[in-house]
C-alpha cells in the first residue's frame, strides 16, 4: 500500500483468519457466495399506491424498484460491515454508500443498456430518493450521456492492444491505491452494490457473477413480481405475491452470519414499509 484510497479506509484490528482469507482466495468469483431471498410484496405495493396517490401529479411515481434501492441503501448504512471491499488482499471500509444499476433505453433488442451510480446519504427521505432516481433514468433513456459514458466511448476508439495496455495500467494503479479519485468517483464499477432489475425485462431466477474490475462486493438481481406458493406460519401452503432477489456477495468482506442479518434489513423495508418509512398519508 503506497497511498490512502479515496473511496475507502483500510480496516485495522481484524481477526487473523479474516486477514488471511483474501490472501487465500484472490478473486471475487472465487470467493462468491450465493443467496436467494423471496420477499412478500403485498404491503409494499399497497404502501406505494398510497404514496403515489398523495404525490403531486407532476411528480414521478414511485416504483417497487425505487423502494428496493432505498431499502438496500438503508441496510448498508445500518450494517456498515457489509459496505466493504477487497483490494490487493486488504479489506477496506467504504467512505460512502453508493449503488449502481442498469436501465435499458427501450424494449427493443438493439436498444443499449445504460449504467448509473448513485450516492445515498443516511436517512435520505424516500420522496427525495425517487425524484433523483427518476430524473436520472429519464435523462439516460432520452440519450443523455454521463461522465462514465463519455469516457467509455472515448477509450473504445483505441486499438485493441492499446486498450488492453491502458486497462492493465489502471488495474495496477488501483491495486497500489494510485488511481485518482476523478476516475473512481464516476465509475459505476466502484460502488457498494450493483443491482440488475431483470424483472422489468420479464426475466426471473437469474444469479449474476461478480465483477473482477472495480470494487463491487455485492450484486443483486431482482426478478418478476408475481404469485408464488409459500409456507404460512402454520405450515400450510398459501399463494402470496412475492419477488425473488438473488444475491451474490464476496465472502471475504465479512462472515455469513453478518451478511445474512444485513440482507434481512432489506427484507424488513420491503415487507413492512410503513414500519420503516412511516405512513404515506
Amino acid at each position: 500500500m503506497l497511498f490512502r484510497r479515496s473511496d475507502g479506509a483500510l480496516i485495522k484490528g481484524l481477526h487473523p483468519v479474516r486477514l488471511m482469507i483474501p490472501r487465500i482466495m484472490r478473486t471475487r468469483n472465487e470467493s462468491a457466495v450465493y443467496h436467494d431471498g423471496i420477499y412478500e410484496v403485498a404491503a409494499a405495493e399497497a404502501w406505494l399506491a398510497r404514496f403515489n396517490a398523495k404525490r403531486d401529479p407532476e411528480a414521478p411515481n414511485a416504483t417497487f424498484f425505487h423502494l428496493f434501492l432505498w431499502a438496500c441503501a438503508h441496510a448498508l448504512h445500518e450494517r456498515p460491515g457489509l459496505n466493504r471491499f477487497i483490494m490487493n488482499g486488504r479489506v477496506y471500509q467504504r467512505n460512502a454508500v453508493q449503488l449502481s444499476f442498469t436501465a435499458k433505453r427501450g424494449f427493443h433488442d438493439d436498444e443499449p443498456i445504460v449504467t448509473r451510480k448513485f450516492t445515498f446519504e443516511k436517512n435520505e427521505p424516500f420522496a427525495a430518493c425517487v425524484g433523483r432516481l427518476s430524473g436520472t433514468v429519464t435523462r439516460a433513456r432520452a440519450g443523455e450521456r454521463d461522465h462514465a459514458d463519455k469516457e467509455v466511448a472515448l477509450v473504445t476508439r483505441l486499438p485493441g492492444f492499446v486498450l488492453d495496455l491502458a486497462l492493465a495500467i489502471l488495474k495496477w494503479l488501483d491495486r497500489h491505491n494510485l488511481l485518482p479519485k476523478a476516475m473512481i468517483e464516476p465509475d459505476p464499477m466502484y460502488a457498494s452494490l450493483f443491482v440488475a432489475n431483470l424483472g422489468s425485462l420479464g426475466l426471473d431466477r437469474v444469479t449474476h457473477h461478480m465483477y473482477e474490475y472495480g470494487t463491487i462486493s455485492l450484486f443483486g438481481t431482482v426478478g418478476k413480481i408475481g404469485p408464488r406458493w409459500v409456507a404460512a406460519d402454520n405450515g400450510e401452503l398459501v399463494v402470496k405475491r412475492t419477488v425473488e432477489v438473488r444475491w451474490s456477495f464476496d465472502d471475504r468482506i465479512n462472515d455469513g452470519f453478518y451478511c445474512a442479518a444485513s440482507l434481512r434489513a432489506v427484507a424488513d423495508v420491503i415487507e413492512n414499509p410503513e414500519g420503516m418509512l412511516g405512513s404515506p398519508d
